[in-house]
């Protein structure tokens, strides 16, 4: 029997490590295994800032990356959170009835959910926010030397 409220933790807490694929669909679940992918691809950016600083471009491009994959696990723990007990059911327990105990919500699903949604749009916003305001910064520099 695969837990909603665990699910959805595992999906806010883990996700970019696929935690919660490897939860519902098993270890040999590619998604799972290529989650961390575009997570390390990110973190190699905030790197990038801390050794060559913010004016590296690479770190530009590769910094939402891991922004991204946290939201996008953000969401998908916002989905298992909102799930109806027969929906969960119906698509992680297909043998257990639908309503299930499984499938249902509590407080622990609901304070997933909500943390899921601070932080995910907190994250998306900032990696998209530094990302923009770099290669505007960028653009303005260039265009300064050009007009010289």
């Amino acid at each position: 029997m695969k837990n909603k409220t665990l699910a959805a933790w595992l999906a806010f807490l883990g996700g970019p490590l696929g935690l919660h694929r490897f939860y519902l669909h098993g270890g040999r679940d590619l998604l799972g295994w290529l989650l961390p992918l575009p997570t390390l691809v990110g973190l190699y950016g905030v790197l990038r800032v801390q050794r060559y600083g913010v004016d590296d471009q690479l770190s530009w491009v590769l910094i939402p990356f891991v922004g991204f994959t946290i939201a996008a696990c953000a969401l998908t723990a916002i989905v298992y959170g909102l799930a109806s007990p027969q929906q969960w059911n119906r698509w992680f327990n297909p043998s257990a009835a639908p309503e299930d105990a499984a499938g249902g919500t509590s407080w622990l699903t609901i304070f997933a959910v909500a943390l899921a949604l601070l932080v995910g749009t907190g994250v998306l916003m900032a990696s998209l926010a530094f990302s923009f305001q770099r290669y505007f910064e960028y653009q303005i520099e260039e265009g300064r030397k050009i007009s010289q």
